[in-house]
């Protein structure tokens, strides 16, 4: 009889068994989750949480966890199911398996939105997930780790809390762990925190994170580096403090060895670093272009394309926006090609806008500076954008904000010539300016002005030309005798054939 009663409760118990990891393997399959959903699964996995043998356990958990992770729905249905307190409850009592799935679950209900983030964050979680941290095992400190760092990334708040929760030290320290898969997570993590705000970037800091990341640039593990180099740039992007503390951890010339990595998201990420350290003063700026950074960049972004484009082109044009010097080390590192290159073959505006913004920056400090740009043909490429109806307003608007930067500096001529018969008559004003300011004092110049066709353009604009345009075409028919300016206006013939009709040869 004894026998008959156990048997039983061991069909009983298989049974449960079967259907845990059926469904744990079901719900790795999406077509499966509809159907699953329907049947009621979550109401029939949540007891099972609590079952007393640790498999069926872990089973649940994980089963929970997928589904979870397939949809925000399913995940709110893990929320409205009230399992996550059960979850957190037993997650110091388990084993290190049934903990491994108990943060799985708790991550994959915090990836989709803040608000079921902080339903993992009001379940009491932070405080497991942080002990989690303390374990042994380095897979559950990983899973904790995740979890951790998905709801950190959210929003600030939510950071916040994660940072109170005492996660920041713990996490420093499974960077320093020997697993690589540990310490991506938690890099990832660190990364996720410092991203808000310069007091959490802080907080990061303060824990020594920046020295054991910086350490880590040079390491093999390609997703690792990519991990590293965002974490970095996350801090140093929010005050020139805490890019002088990333920049003190001696990441030059390390992070440039990344832009020639084999992995495009290790180069992409080491730029974006780049970028965020050269934005803040000329000082951080000039320490990257006597590192080599200049030329590394400029080799970066001739290989690179499209997203992975965007902030070596940002770099360059932080670093030349800061002084006639560091605008040279981009011109004399041949930067100019690359970032035209962008401005004509990127498909998308917003590379272009911020190449155009970049090119602006480089040509705006001197007539040598903008010369550069104007035997690359830049100009004449700028024109274009902005003419282009067809681009979005911010192409355009950076477009003519670079070409007046350059056009005010430019007294390179032969450059300005052809510009001058293709741009709108917003743009010729500062063409003619610089003609203005040049022909006076070059003959020769002058000379080929009229044979160009330049003056014959001037004075058909000087019939409608009022303000600043009048002032400049009067400055440049005033370097020509009265005669030949007469000769070239548009009323010239009609004179000629009034005193063809006023003429009387018998008088």
């Amino acid at each position: 009889m004894a026998s008959s009663v156990l048997s039983v409760f061991e069909t009983y118990q298989k049974a449960r068994v079967a259907f845990v990891q059926s469904v744990a393997d079901l719900a790795t399959r999406a077509q499966n989750i509809e159907i699953m959903q329907n049947a009621g699964v979550m109401q029939l996995l949540r007891p099972l949480l609590l079952d007393n043998v640790p498999s069926i356990q872990q089973s649940s958990a994980l089963a929970l966890g997928r589904l979870a992770n397939y949809s925000d729905d399913l995940a709110e249905a893990v929320v409205g199911n009230e399992i996550l307190p059960q979850l957190v409850y037993s997650l110091s009592e388990q084993n290190r398996f049934y903990k491994k799935a108990a943060a799985f679950v708790l991550r994959a209900v915090a990836k989709h939105s803040p608000e079921l983030a902080q339903a993992v964050v009001d379940s009491g979680a932070l405080e497991s997930l942080v002990v989690c941290l303390e374990e042994f095992d380095p897979s559950v400190k990983e899973a904790a780790a995740w979890a951790l760092g998905y709801i950190a990334g959210h929003t600030g708040e939510l950071a916040q809390a994660v940072v109170d929760a005492g996660a920041v030290p713990l996490l420093v320290l499974c960077v320093q762990e020997p697993e690589i898969s540990l310490k991506r997570i938690a890099a990832s993590a660190l990364s996720d925190i410092a991203k808000h705000s310069p007091e959490l970037a802080q907080a990061v800091v303060d824990a020594s994170a920046v020295t054991y990341l910086a350490a880590l640039i040079t390491h093999p593990d390609t997703k690792l580096k990519r991990q590293v180099c965002m974490g970095l740039a996350q801090v140093a992007k929010h005050s020139v403090d805490l890019a002088e503390v990333v920049v003190e951890a001696e990441i030059f010339p390390k992070i440039l060895n990344c832009l020639k990595d084999t992995d495009a998201y290790v180069q992409k990420n080491a730029s974006t670093c780049i970028r965020e350290v050269a934005k803040h003063t000329p000082e951080l700026a000039k320490l990257i272009v006597n590192a080599g950074g200049a030329s590394a960049l400029v080799e970066y972004i001739s290989e690179a394309k499209g997203h992975s484009r965007l902030p070596g082109i940002m770099a360059l044009g932080f670093i030349a926006a800061f002084s006639e010097t560091l605008a040279l080390a981009v011109v004399v590192s041949k930067g100019v090609t690359p970032l035209k290159d962008a401005l004509i073959t990127e498909p998308e505006d917003h590379i272009k806008a911020a190449s155009a913004w970049a090119l602006g920056q480089v040509g705006r400090h001197s007539p040598d500076h903008a010369r550069a740009l104007a035997e690359n043909e830049v100009l004449r490429v700028l024109l274009a954008n902005y003419m282009h109806e067809a681009n979005s307003a911010d192409l355009r608007t950076k477009s003519k904000r670079a070409l007046k930067a350059i056009l005010k500096k430019c007294t390179h001529l032969p450059a300005l010539e052809p510009l001058l018969k293709e741009a709108p008559i917003e743009i010729q004003k500062y063409i003619l300016e610089q003609f203005a300011k040049t022909l006076p004092h070059d003959q020769q110049a002058r000379r080929t002005f009229v044979q160009s066709g330049g003056l014959p353009l001037v004075c058909q604009l000087a019939e409608d030309a009022d303000g600043k345009l009048a002032e400049h075409i009067k400055g440049i028919q005033d370097c020509y005798p009265p005669e030949i300016v007469e000769y070239y206006s548009p009323n010239y013939a009609n004179q000629l054939m009034k005193k063809i009709d006023e003429f009387n040869p018998a008088q």
